[in-house]
């Protein structure tokens, strides 16, 4: 499966998405300017969210529409939040433009079905499903059906949703589903995470899998890419003192350029099934123990644990034979430190 030009899964690397999110905060030119920064610190994506408050929610202010679930945004109502949160969708043509200057892949969350058809006309290369979306089936026949990546966090999700909506996806021919484990949380506490699902969604869905992460700081996606995690989704901000309503749990520029780094490193560390030695450690094994001579003999002497020993350096015969030689006479004189060869005998 590819995303713009980056093929995702198998042993390609972590495709690492920053979230803008809401951390324009309501300024095109603050948008711009992070779309420019999220490239310095090697992200290979930047998501939008394409939604107005009134293709979310509706202005009502009864108990229904009030936040009070112990988040960031507490006393708001739905409608109050998006109003602030959201990205005009006059701004999206120019962002998709400085994106691809910046040769970032770009790309957005619809949330209803006519962000879907305002975004087919700016030729996104996926679409990712929110995790409050996840339940929105009629949302994600239609994206899906556009024949493009579909990549779905799970963070309201228990298994029947995920499957459903992984078998709506199919149902229209589309099996170019990546499923995200996440925490639908903000900011999410680390005992939440339950990172060992990213292996168990990827065997159990049979799908790619990443981590879109609420968390402080940027440990878990790390971990999440030991894990099997090809796709990374993290809030990224172009400066914290901005503010905004993702503003707390967000990676600024400095912290997602570490992120991004130890992906990268873990990346290195995993590497690949391998039982070779490369050609730098083949120099070191030198320092591995072999059989020397280690008391001066002479010719017909016989070798014992005395005079013959398993030591470093690694010059002499390999320590397989050890038990085989002994009892042996040696065929030369030969001084204390000489490696020990086959032709010392006969």
């Amino acid at each position: 499966m590819k995303i713009g030009n980056k093929e995702i899964g198998g042993e390609n690397p972590c495709f690492i998405i920053a979230e803008l999110s809401a951390n324009h905060n309501g300024n095109l030119d603050v948008a711009i300017e992070t779309i420019k920064a999220a490239k310095k610190t090697g992200a290979d994506a930047i998501k939008l969210q394409t939604y107005t408050p009134n293709t979310i929610t509706i202005d009502c202010d009864n108990e229904y529409f009030q936040i009070d679930s112990g988040t960031l945004w507490d006393g708001k109502t739905l409608y109050e939040l998006y109003d602030e949160a959201y990205t005009p969708w006059e701004w999206h043509k120019r962002l998709f433009e400085v994106a691809k200057e910046e040769g970032l892949i770009c790309f957005s969350s619809p949330f209803d079905i006519t962000a879907v058809d305002f975004l087919e006309e700016l030729n996104v290369p996926a679409y990712k499903i929110a995790s409050f979306e996840i339940q929105d089936i009629p949302l994600i026949e239609y994206a899906a059906s556009k024949g493009k990546p579909i990549i779905m966090s799970t963070g309201i999700a228990e298994e029947d949703d995920i499957r459903l909506a992984v078998e709506t996806c199919r149902k229209v021919g589309n099996n170019d589903i990546i499923l995200l484990k996440c925490t639908s949380s903000y900011p999410a506490p680390l005992e939440l995470a339950n990172l060992k699902t990213i292996p168990d969604l990827k065997s159990r869905f049979g799908v790619e899998v990443g981590f879109s992460d609420h968390t402080y700081g940027s440990l878990a996606p790390t971990i999440a890419t030991t894990l099997g995690a090809k796709v990374i989704e993290k809030h990224f901000i172009l400066d914290k003192s901005i503010g905004g309503p993702d503003a707390d749990f967000s990676l600024d520029v400095n912290e997602f350029t570490e992120m991004v780094t130890k992906v990268r490193d873990t990346e290195k560390l995993l590497g690949a099934v391998s039982y070779q030695v490369s050609d730098k450690v083949k120099k070191n094994k030198k320092f591995a123990r072999s059989l020397f001579i280690v008391k001066d003999m002479k010719k017909g002497d016989v070798l014992t644990k005395d005079n013959l020993k398993s030591i470093r350096p690694g010059y002499g015969l390999h320590p397989k034979y050890y038990s085989e030689v002994l009892g042996k006479s040696i065929n030369k004189d030969v001084k204390k430190g000489k490696p020990f060869s086959l032709e010392d005998f006969d």
